[in-house]
């Protein structure tokens, strides 16, 4: 049986990827499910995270998000039954690549996968879903009527924001990082309130949200990364991020800012305006549901609640092409 792995070195740059033998996996026992494999998707890897939690090896799996039918269960297991279609995503300890045709996986990992979804879309958006609901429910409670700011809102976490974010009655605000971008977040249904084209560096952030909101700011912020400080020698992507002071600025009252910029530093200017506004500041980290099992159920329901809203034909529509590598 074949899996694809990623070999590590000492060196951040010498990475090379590898496409090796592994057993066939041992009898299921307890709560363990036997799943063949039917789709996977590709997601990067994050060994600066692994090596935080210990969990760096030489040779680590590709491939945690998967689709596929329920070959076997375990004698403690009471959520499946063969032949049941399932999807979910497989622990960061896990050994075995997920490119692999059979593998073992605790049920507490996996839900049922609905008819109308296909294994692509299954384990191509599952990821990006579970980080858009963990950032717009969980981090900062959205509620209807809500105005939302989804920066690089065309890439596969950002489309799915836009939609789930749409589909709870938010009325949304994007930028495009290139006229492709922009068009693609156009032609989403319900339409996007207002896209910000920033691949021109004409359009000012800030401004136009101020304007579209009536000076008010907007409620919910997600970043895709910001700049913390402007040099002369930034790289065209750098630029193109919005720098912190723009986020804090463009906030409402009580607003809240999700971030993946794990390195966010805030000066005490910034942690000033963020006190006057009443304002929050939430670092959007999915694997944190992985990294506890105090809170699996919440994290079952969320993959379940994923699972079925991606079924939405309006919903489904325009996610399906939005997963990474197959």
């Amino acid at each position: 049986m074949k899996g694809l792995y990623c070999l590590l070195s000492e060196s951040a740059e010498d990475v090379k990827f590898v496409i090796q033998e592994t057993e066939p996996p041992p009898a299921v026992s307890d709560h363990y499910v036997k799943v063949q494999i039917k789709a996977c998707a590709l997601s990067p890897l994050d060994t600066k995270l692994l090596a935080d939690l210990k969990l760096q090896k030489d040779v680590v799996p590709v491939g945690r998000e998967i689709a596929g039918v329920v070959l076997e269960v375990g004698p403690k297991v009471t959520f499946f039954q063969p032949d049941e279609e399932v999807v979910g995503i497989l622990p960061l300890d896990v050994e075995v690549s997920g490119l692999c045709d059979v593998v073992l996986v605790q049920e507490h990992h996996l839900v049922p996968k609905p008819e109308k979804v296909s294994w692509v879309e299954a384990a191509g958006t599952i990821r990006d879903g579970v980080r858009s609901y963990t950032a717009l429910h969980v981090l900062s409670r959205i509620t209807a009527g809500n105005t939302v700011l989804v920066l690089d809102g065309a890439s596969p976490f950002g489309t799915i924001a836009v939609q789930l974010a749409h589909h709870r009655g938010a009325k949304v605000l994007s930028t495009a990082l290139c006229l492709e971008d922009m068009h693609h977040l156009e032609q989403l249904r319900p339409t996007v309130v207002r896209v910000i084209n920033m691949s021109d560096g004409k359009a000012d952030l800030v401004e136009s949200c101020l304007e579209e909101t009536g000076g008010l700011g907007v409620d919910i912020v997600i970043d895709a990364g910001v700049r913390l400080y402007s040099t002369e020698d930034e790289s065209t992507s750098k630029k193109l991020l919005p720098h912190k002071h723009d986020i804090i600025t463009l906030l409402a009252v009580g607003g809240h800012w999700v971030t993946t910029e794990e390195n966010l530093q805030l000066d005490p200017p910034d942690s000033r305006s963020l006190f006057l506004k009443g304002a929050t500041v939430s670092f959007l980290n999915d694997e944190v549901w992985n990294m506890s099992s105090a809170h699996q159920g919440k994290y079952l329901r969320i993959l379940s609640w994923y699972t079925d809203i991606n079924s939405v034909p309006e919903v489904r529509t325009h996610t399906k092409t939005q997963g990474r590598g197959f």
